[in-house]
């Protein structure tokens, strides 16, 4: 069963600000504004990194899952991973031996896919999806190529979860999602889910992003560390808590020394970081 990394959502108090971030900063463009979410309280907007999807959300009215994870959380954050599976009725029908709970399967034409409870999985929502199409993703609407900018970044290929146990929630998602586990790295195909100590105040979530670029950069956008990295190398280096912590400050020097978009940014010489909400979660 094939599965790969596709979209990662983030949530914001504040959905305009965090866009204008997230296009002057990792220099990409929105495809798509507030489909599919309405329904639920929600606003929304997708950015294509490459063939993968970066979604931030926020709550359009009270009472919305987004906004209690706000709160919950302290403010804006990582929110949910969306994995693309070639196999959603074979992924599905183990979930009951593996004890997790379906909380919404979300559908529109061309894709679907399987939200599944945070409570059973840990650290972030996670939700399995399948598309008609391998290359298309509905989600992002019908002309989400049309918006893709590689000047600077290609591609999604990590992302960071930050965990009381790095290692038993490892092996719970490697369990979940039928995938190997080294130490506390879940493997997918052509990138990772990486599981790391609690380093701040804020508890478990999702807390940082690796992304392919044509130049290293360390920024952080909705309070989430993006690290944009030039080798694959950053897959398995600069990961624990000694490096996380050296990086936070890197991204904190960053935006204090280099208030423009990181395309215009000198070449840096950082070491790699160890990154469809239609979700009515609690």
């Amino acid at each position: 069963m094939a599965m790969r990394l596709r979209q990662v959502v983030l949530v914001a108090g504040d959905l305009d600000r965090v866009e204008a971030e997230i296009v002057a900063g990792p220099d990409v463009e929105s495809c798509v504004h507030d489909l599919g979410v309405g329904g639920l309280g929600l606003r929304n907007v997708l950015c294509p990194v490459g063939d993968t999807l970066l979604e931030v959300v926020s709550r359009g009215e009270e009472g919305t899952a987004a906004g209690r994870h706000l709160v919950r959380r302290g403010g804006d954050g990582g929110y949910m991973v969306i994995l693309q599976t070639d196999d959603l009725a074979g992924f599905g029908g183990r979930l009951d031996e593996a004890a997790v709970r379906v909380v919404l399967e979300a559908r529109m034409p061309g894709i679907r896919g399987l939200h599944l409870h945070p409570s059973d999985v840990g650290g972030a929502i996670l939700s399995v999806d399948e598309s008609d199409d391998w290359t298309d993703w509905p989600w992002a609407g019908p002309d989400w190529r049309e918006h893709r900018r590689t000047g600077l970044v290609s591609g999604i290929v990590a992302v960071e979860i930050q965990a009381d146990d790095p290692a038993a929630m490892a092996g719970r998602w490697g369990e979940v999602l039928g995938r190997p586990v080294e130490e506390t790295v879940v493997a997918l195909d052509g990138g990772e889910v990486r599981f790391l100590p609690v380093l701040d105040d804020r508890g478990e979530g999702l807390v940082g992003v690796e992304v392919r670029a044509r130049r290293d950069a360390d920024l952080e956008i909705c309070g989430v560390r993006f690290a944009l990295r030039t080798s694959s190398g950053g897959l398995h280096g600069g990961s624990g808590e000694k490096g996380l912590r050296c990086q936070a400050s890197r991204a904190c020097r960053m935006r204090a020394m280099w208030p423009g978009p990181i395309s215009q940014q000198p070449p840096t010489t950082s070491a790699p970081m160890s990154t469809h909400c239609m979700t009515a979660l609690v």
